[in-house]
């Protein structure tokens, strides 16, 4: 029942409870990461920026037919992950073995590719809120090199949070009118315990159960989109 820009400026504002709960759930595995932290949060930052500015400059309307589009894109890049990353290991193998792939922690770099995928993930953060995590999880999956399935949402947690954050100061200084403090307070109190939760599970599920858990909520989300469109 709300608009569109209210429903998404109020869920990136209370989801930055769940940003803060889950990266305290996860502050080991960030701590192993730190080599990659400064870098992809400065993408995550400036990305965060531009998509909260273009969803507060844009039409409503043009709200509704894109979200869509971007979660299936967003599924999409989860469903071929496997696939994606194969293609990325049988090329790194003809070339020669990868400096850090067996470490048990994330070694980085953090290369032009990698950098430019995680800021426009921000861009797509910033604007969508939904399915950033997707996003993220997909490119780790594909270009970070060394750690662990835990690690990589261990990171993707903390750039969420960033966009999240980075957003909701936006929206605070231009877009206050539109928020609706009732949805962000509701949000927040069920995000952070979610998070806490959350982080507990991601060191436990399976890669491929957690790949299942991503796409059906995905799917529920896209089918609940498209219906209200319809309408």
């Amino acid at each position: 029942g709300f608009p569109p820009v209210t429903a998404q400026v109020s869920n990136a504002m209370g989801l930055v409870a769940s940003g803060f709960s889950g990266t305290y759930g996860y502050r080991r595995e960030l701590a192993q990461s730190r080599a990659l932290l400064p870098k992809l949060t400065v993408a995550s930052l400036l990305g965060g920026v531009i998509g909260a500015a273009l969803l507060t400059t844009l039409p409503p309307a043009v709200f509704g037919y894109v979200a869509p589009v971007l979660l299936v894109v967003a599924l999409t890049v989860v469903v071929l992950q496997p696939r994606i990353q194969g293609w990325v290991r049988r090329r790194a193998e003809d070339q020669g073995p990868t400096p850090g792939a067996d470490s048990p922690v994330p070694v980085g770099p953090v290369t032009p590719t990698l950098w430019t995928l995680v800021f426009l993930t921000g861009i797509y953060g910033g604007y969508f809120v939904a399915a950033q995590g997707v996003m993220l999880m997909a490119i780790f999956g594909v270009l970070l090199v060394g750690g662990t399935l835990v690690h990589a949402n261990a990171v993707k947690t903390w750039l969420s949070l960033v966009v999240n954050l980075t957003a909701a100061a936006f929206y605070l200084v231009f877009a206050f009118d539109r928020i609706d403090w009732r949805a962000v307070l509701l949000i927040a109190l069920s995000s952070l315990v979610g998070g806490l939760v959350g982080a507990r599970i991601g060191r436990r599920i399976s890669p491929t159960a957690l790949r299942v858990t991503i796409v059906i909520v995905g799917l529920a989300g896209l089918v609940v989109m498209v219906m209200r469109q319809v309408s």
